[in-house]
Formats: structure tokens, sequence, C-alpha cells
């Protein structure tokens, strides 16, 4: 079976950032970028929680799909199973450069957080008390601080 092209990515120089993962166009049209939006270097630094990465998807989702300028071209926000990251599916064909300053709104919104996280009841969400609201918040603070405050293209491009 031939190996789907983001498991030929060299996860071993793989740094933290915001990455194109893939360009697909629909069958109607429609262009669709994903983004390796990448917190923790593989398999070099620890992995986020699931909790951590539970509560992030509901604030992050929450907060993309509700931006008044992004909100229309969200298609979704969600972990990565290997827990260093979450993806962003955007419309349209963006650049890593592009989306840099909306993830760090993203995340700015995640770090700052305060209060109950949206569908996180038992009527809105499957597993709600699985989340660590404090570990999305210092998750995001730390990737803002030391990786999208200063990103660099090496940030912003998958490593050759």
């Amino acid at each position: 079976m031939k190996k789907i092209e983001s498991f030929t990515i060299d996860h071993d120089k793989l740094l933290r950032g915001i990455y194109v993962s893939r360009r697909d166009t629909t069958p109607s049209g429609d262009h669709i970028t994903t983004f390796d939006i990448r917190m923790t270097e593989p398999n070099r630094q620890p992995a986020l929680t699931p909790e951590t990465l539970h509560a992030m998807e509901h604030l992050a989702a929450t907060y993309l799909r509700n931006h008044p300028v992004w909100a229309s071209r969200i298609v979704y926000w969600g972990p990565m199973g290997c827990c260093t990251g979450n993806y962003l599916l955007v419309q349209g064909e963006v650049s890593s450069k592009d989306i840099l300053p909306l993830v760090r709104e993203t995340m700015e919104f995640v770090a700052s957080f305060e209060g109950d996280i949206p569908g996180a009841t038992p009527r809105d969400c499957g597993n709600y008390s699985f989340m660590d609201s404090d570990g999305a918040r210092l998750a995001a603070r730390r990737y803002i601080d030391e990786v999208l405050t200063s990103a660099s293209d090496e940030n912003l491009n998958y490593p050759a």
C-alpha cells in the first residue's frame, strides 16, 4: 500500500510551526488547504495530553467558527492522533504566512480563556469531563511565546 504524503515528512527534523500539509480540490472545484499546527517537536518533546487537546479543540473551533473574517472559510479544527498538534482546514489556497496571524489570534484566545469551555456539557459533548483547560492555556501560551511570535521559514515550511 502506498504511504500517504504526511507520513513522508521527516519527523526527526520537524520543528514546531505551521505547515501546509496538503492542498485538495473538491469535485465541485473548491480548494481546501490543510494546515499542520505543530505544537511540540515529534519524538523529542513531550506530546500534549489528550485532555489538553480536547479542551483546545473546543476553544479553538469555537473561536475560529465565530471569527469575523475567517468563519465562512473554516472547515475543521481538530487534534492529531499523535498528540503533537492540530489540523486546521481552510477553504481556499492559503499559505502558512497568510494563516499565521489567525493562528496567533486563536492561540491568544485559548491562552487567555477563563470560564466554562464551550460545549463541555453532557448534552453537548461525548466526553465532556475529559478536558484540561489549564493545560490548553499553558500549551497555547508556550506556542505563542516560543514559536508564533518569531516564526521563521523553518517554522512555516516542511523540512526538505
